[in-house]
């Protein structure tokens, strides 16, 4: 399987819609997703493959094709892990901009200073 076409952000956000909207079709959640109705596939094929989601025929809907895509137990609890790494990424990336933009600031103040300018702190 292509690693890149199921990382953790992608399995993350797939994850999450499938738990908040079991009966999405699989055109919908490519949508929700912003990604191709070719890879929402494949990457649902890859979740059923390891054991972390199922699929369910709604039994009263007249319509026989319509599926829910539910979260086995070790699909649970893989989204609980990858929820934890995912939010280590996001606050290491929110440090990291923070950061940035400390220096930023920094070279903007000194920049100003040097040319005899009040920097503003967001003025153009």
């Amino acid at each position: 399987m292509n690693k890149s076409m199921l990382d953790d952000a992608t399995r993350y956000q797939l994850l999450k819609l499938l738990t908040e909207h079991p009966e999405s079709t699989q055109r919908e959640l490519a949508a929700a997703m912003g990604v191709s109705l070719g890879k929402a596939n494949y990457c649902i094929k890859a979740l059923i493959e390891k054991g972390l989601v199922k699929t369910d025929n709604f039994r009263r809907n007249p319509n026989k094709g319509v599926y829910a895509y539910l979260l086995t137990p070790e699909g649970v609890q893989e989204k609980a892990r990858v929820t934890v790494r995912f939010l280590h990424r996001k606050m290491a990336e929110y440090d990291a901009l923070q950061a940035e933009i400390a220096a930023l600031r920094r070279e903007v103040d000194d920049l100003a200073a040097s040319a005899g300018l009040d920097a503003g702190r967001g003025a153009a």
